[in-house]
């Protein structure tokens, strides 16, 4: 059966899931970047998004991969998506990626301010969708057909899935550092109250891994 799957967020070590203040300069928040430090050193990672043929291999780049298996699509926050606030001032800003953003599947965006669909290339289209997060599985489950849907956050679109129980499994990546501020990733979540247990973990130097299921 098709699965609800967060796959590769990252937590510092006082669990904040993004900086606070996120903009142009820092997509993240600020010192959001500093989680990320084992993603983008993965050969995954260096290949999907900047295309080089370097990168490391082993565990790390084992868990970044495991995230763009089986995807038929994506389900993102309009914090993820951009730093645009408030209604659509025009269709300008096309997301972080470039014209072939990596999920080369349908991405559904969360948002309260309508907008026609974004088609870009390599498969990628944005849908944006203003009737919640229902709606947005809803579509995104059609879309994937026999394929899973991933949750891409941010914190909030996350924590709105899992107080509903519907999010089957999660990876979460520990980085070794701490961000003081931010958006806390569990704040006020009841994780085994709401059925969620760890089912694995495996450290490595840049990250711990952890794999979090609904029992």
């Amino acid at each position: 059966m098709p699965k609800l799957r967060v796959e590769s967020f990252t937590i510092s070590l006082d669990g904040f899931g993004a900086g606070p203040n996120q903009d142009l300069t820092n997509p993240l928040g600020i010192g959001g970047t500093t989680l990320h430090g084992w993603l983008f050193a993965t050969r995954t990672i260096q290949q999907t998004l900047f295309g080089h043929d370097s990168g490391d291999t082993g565990t790390d780049d084992a868990y970044a991969a495991r995230g763009f298996h089986n995807i038929g699509a994506w389900i993102m926050g309009r914090n993820m998506f951009g730093p645009v606030r408030g209604p659509w001032p025009d269709d300008t800003w096309r997301g972080w990626w470039g014209d072939n953003p990596v999920y080369h599947v349908p991405v559904f965006v969360l948002t309260h301010h309508p907008r026609p669909p974004l088609v870009m290339e390599g498969g990628t289209t944005f849908h944006f969708v203003t009737e919640g997060p229902a709606a947005a599985l809803d579509l995104a489950r059609q879309a994937a057909g026999a394929k899973d849907v991933r949750v891409g956050g941010g914190v909030n679109v996350i924590q709105q899935y899992l107080r509903q129980r519907l999010i089957d499994e999660m990876h979460i990546a520990i980085s070794p550092v701490l961000l003081g501020t931010g958006e806390r990733l569990f704040d006020g979540v009841d994780l085994p109250a709401l059925g969620y247990a760890c089912v694995r973990q495996e450290a490595t130097a840049r990250a711990t891994h952890v794999i979090l299921a609904r029992q």
